[in-house]
């Protein structure tokens, strides 16, 4: 069941990372009708809210970042940035400076209209019964196994990976892009978020599809777009130029790279 419980995790952090991220959130790229199915199909088994929802908080993280108004504000410490906003109504500022926010795009997508209205079944078919049954029915592994294994496990360790960006990655690692802002370059909440721990260049770029200034280190979703635009599924990469990135590392970065 280790394959599969792998096979999962990558599937669902793909439908977070280059769907409701870097797609939905920023339009760092665009794609085609049936990638935007796939990764809506693949961020319902990541079961971290709704395209929609995910993508207005993921704006107002960026537009009030670590102010009362983002809704996982690292100043608040490490335990609420991470799963503490989870567990508390939300601060009065995130929900009066969200319903500012321009989402416009979000509804006028079908497929993210879709996937809201039926987002509580697609969880439980993606999240949990698909990752427990296709093991047992294919396989033959045991019931028990595929669930605590390729489901609540994966799920889980897929949670924490994703949290870490919003603890960690505001926390600890350089700033070599702007020195001014919390957000840091985090090797090790890179390899678990399959690219998404290099949050200083991203906070600094947030329009770039890559989500780091080099698209060949370890970033599996930036692996992955290129991979659709290559078929035909993707189109219109943004980048910052070399130029760009220069200049602002010499203007703000800490010249720790």
């Amino acid at each position: 069941v280790g394959p599969s419980s792998y096979f999962c995790f990558l599937l669902a952090a793909l439908g977070v990372t280059a769907g409701a991220h870097r797609l939905w959130s920023h339009r760092s790229y665009k794609a085609k009708l049936p990638l935007r199915i796939f990764l809506a199909v693949a961020n319902s088994m990541a079961f971290q809210n709704d395209i929609f929802e995910w993508s207005r908080d993921h704006r107002a993280h960026h537009k009030y970042s670590e102010t009362d108004a983002d809704p996982h504000n690292a100043r608040r410490g490490f335990f609420f940035s991470h799963i503490g906003w989870l567990f508390v109504r939300k601060h009065p500022d995130v929900i009066e400076k969200g319903r500012k926010l321009d989402v416009t795009d979000l509804l006028a997508d079908p497929v993210v209209r879709i996937q809201r209205k039926y987002y509580k079944i697609s969880v439980v078919l993606m999240c949990f019964a698909v990752p427990t049954l296709v093991p047992w029915y294919i396989w033959g592994e045991s019931l028990w196994n595929s669930y605590f294994l390729a489901s609540i496990l994966r799920y889980t360790i897929s949670l924490n990976v994703a949290w870490l960006v919003n603890s960690a990655a505001h926390m600890y690692g350089n700033r070599p892009y702007d020195k001014h802002i919390s957000p840091r370059q985090n090797p090790l909440v890179a390899l678990g978020a399959i690219g998404e721990g290099f949050h200083n260049y991203h906070h600094t770029f947030p329009f770039d599809y890559s989500a780091s200034e080099f698209g060949l280190n370890f970033n599996p979703t930036t692996w992955f777009i290129d991979l659709m635009c290559w078929l035909g599924l993707a189109t219109d990469r943004k980048r910052a130029t070399k130029p760009m990135i220069e200049a602002r590392k010499a203007r703000t970065g800490d010249s720790s790279a």
